[in-house]
C-alpha cells in the first residue's frame, strides 16, 4: 500500500465506514452502524474527516453486500476521484471483513466470512491465514452454506451460521475502513467496479 494519504470507503453493509490512512496508520475515521440511509450519510461522514477527507487516492469497498450500499460507495468514490483528480481503486468488502479479523484468522489458520446477502441468502468466502481468498465469493442459502467446514466464522451472519450448523466459533464483525491497512498486497483493483455477488433484484420488463 502507498504511503500517500488514501481515503477508504465502505458502505456495502449496515455500517457506513470511512477512514483516512497514510504511512501505515489511520489518520482519522468515522464508523457508524446506520442500517439504511447511506446515500444521506456517507458524504457528510467523509467531510468530517481531517482535511475534509482529501487524499491522493481513494479506495472503496465494491461488495458484495447491499446493492444500494455498493452502488452508493462506488459512485461516491468515482465522483470524488474525478473532482480531486486522483486515482480510485476497489477492493472486496468480504476481504475487508477478513482483514478486520486478521489476527484471529491467522491464529486459526483461516476462516469463512459470512455476510448478509439478502433474499434469505448469505455471501460466503473462505480466506487463508494470510488473508488470501481460498475461493471466490458466492451467495448461498443457509442450509447450503453450513455444509462448509471452516471452524472460525467471521461476519454479520457468523453467529447465525454457527447456531444453524451447531459447531464452530463465531466472530461477529462488520466492514471497518480502518482494516484497509491489513489487506494483503494485490487486494486492490482498478477501476472500482461493483461486485454484486448475485443477480440484481430488479429485472427489465420483457417486451410486449
Amino acid at each position: 500500500m502507498s504511503d500517500a494519504p488514501t481515503l477508504v470507503i465502505d458502505s456495502a453493509s449496515e455500517a457506513c465506514s470511512v477512514a483516512l490512512v497514510a504511512g501505515g496508520r489511520v489518520v482519522d475515521f468515522r464508523h457508524e452502524v446506520i442500517g439504511r440511509g447511506h446515500a444521506e450519510r456517507l458524504v457528510p461522514l467523509i467531510a468530517e474527516l481531517a482535511d475534509g477527507g482529501r487524499a491522493d487516492a481513494i479506495a472503496v469497498g465494491c461488495g458484495p453486500g447491499s446493492f444500494a450500499g455498493v452502488r452508493i460507495g462506488v459512485a461516491a468514490a468515482r465522483a470524488l476521484a474525478l473532482g480531486w483528480q486522483v486515482p480510485a481503486h476497489g477492493f472486496s468488502t468480504l476481504a475487508l471483513v477478513a482483514a478486520g479479523a486478521a489476527d484471529p484468522i491467522g491464529e486459526a489458520g483461516g476462516a469463512l466470512v459470512v455476510m448478509e446477502g439478502g433474499h434469505g441468502q448469505w455471501f460466503v468466502q473462505p480466506f487463508a491465514a494470510d488473508l488470501s481468498p481460498r475461493a471466490d465469493a458466492c451467495s448461498l442459502l443457509p442450509d447450503a452454506a453450513v455444509a462448509l467446514n471452516d471452524v472460525l466464522i467471521v461476519g454479520n451472519r457468523a453467529e447465525a451460521f454457527v447456531a444453524r450448523r451447531g459447531s464452530g466459533r463465531a466472530l461477529a464483525m462488520l466492514p471497518d475502513a480502518r482494516a484497509f491497512l491489513r489487506l494483503p498486497r494485490g487486494a486492490l483493483t482498478n477501476p472500482p467496479t461493483p461486485i454484486y455477488g448475485r443477480a440484481p433484484d430488479a429485472r427489465p420488463m420483457s417486451g410486449a
